[in-house]
């Protein structure tokens, strides 16, 4: 599935649900959000990864448990069993029915469904990560996501099959992966949280890579303030992939002006 995020000319423009795309009912990092999130749209899901005391890989994106779940605790500090009797917590504060899932848990229910991108906090070696990608054969719909040239070489070092999310902001970031060894196909850009220059989409797009912007914040309030019509201009500018936390909102407003968008999608998806 990693094959509908290839880039070409005809290009499948697409949104990326941060932390998974969290709405009112359905809080971050949940498989029931993930669900709620693909059922409506072509998408792929951004998910944090974080481990227990005992080794247990979790879907969390804070290092403490207190503001996603009634419980509380450094999540490094504490068992999966204690996890396991937490319930999940929306951004509004509302107590939902949604349990901490696991990383095996959340590689199970995408298969067929979503492209993930898997951020890995700071703590969880990526040894493990990449462990347990490949025991649940998912190298084809996960992305692993790093933040410097060493971590990518690492992971590549681990399976070359696997697409990494880098930070390529400018000329020397770029040079510095491919010094590391990371091939251009391997590459998917994120190329930072606000608008690089046509320039710099460009010469990504002549090298085969796609690019996520990072709407997330300025973007989206922008977004909201202005028309969610916002969201077709950074396509049309140069991007991609629109990592986003207002999924639906972007998907729409790209697919009433890309109708095609939705049907080349939904046949790599298999729906």
């Amino acid at each position: 599935m990693t094959e509908l995020i290839q880039w070409s000319e005809d290009r499948i423009p697409l949104v990326s649900a941060h932390r998974g795309g969290p709405y009112p009912g359905y809080p971050e990092n949940a498989i029931e959000t993930f669900e709620y999130i693909a059922s409506q749209i072509p998408t792929v899901i951004e998910c944090d990864i974080a481990m227990t005391k005992d080794s247990v890989l979790i879907m969390m994106h804070d290092n403490t448990l207190d503001r996603t779940t009634n419980g509380s605790g450094r999540v490094l500090e504490v068992d999966y069993e204690y996890v396991q009797s937490l319930n999940l917590v929306d951004n509004e504060g509302q107590i939902t029915a949604c349990k901490v899932p696991t990383l095996n848990d959340v590689l199970q229910w995408a298969r067929g469904k979503a492209v993930l991108t898997l951020d890995v906090k700071r703590g969880v070696p990526f040894e493990r990560v990449v462990e347990a990608v490949q025991e649940m054969e998912a190298q084809d719909y996960s992305i692993i996501i790093t933040y410097g040239a060493r971590d990518a070489a690492l992971v590549y070092s681990l399976d070359p099959s696997l697409k990494l999310s880098v930070s390529l902001g400018s000329q020397e970031a770029y040079e510095a992966h491919r010094a590391a060894g990371i091939p251009d196909e391997q590459m998917v850009a994120f190329v930072g949280v606000s608008e690089p220059s046509p320039e710099w989409f460009d010469f990504l797009h002549r090298k085969g890579i796609t690019c996520i912007l990072g709407v997330l914040g300025n973007l989206d309030r922008k977004a909201i303030a202005q028309g969610d019509s916002t969201y077709l201009g950074y396509i049309q500018r140069g991007a991609d992939i629109l990592a986003t936390d207002r999924p639906l909102e972007a998907a729409k407003a790209i697919e009433l002006a890309v109708p095609e968008t939705s049907t080349k999608a939904k046949f790599f998806y298999g729906y």
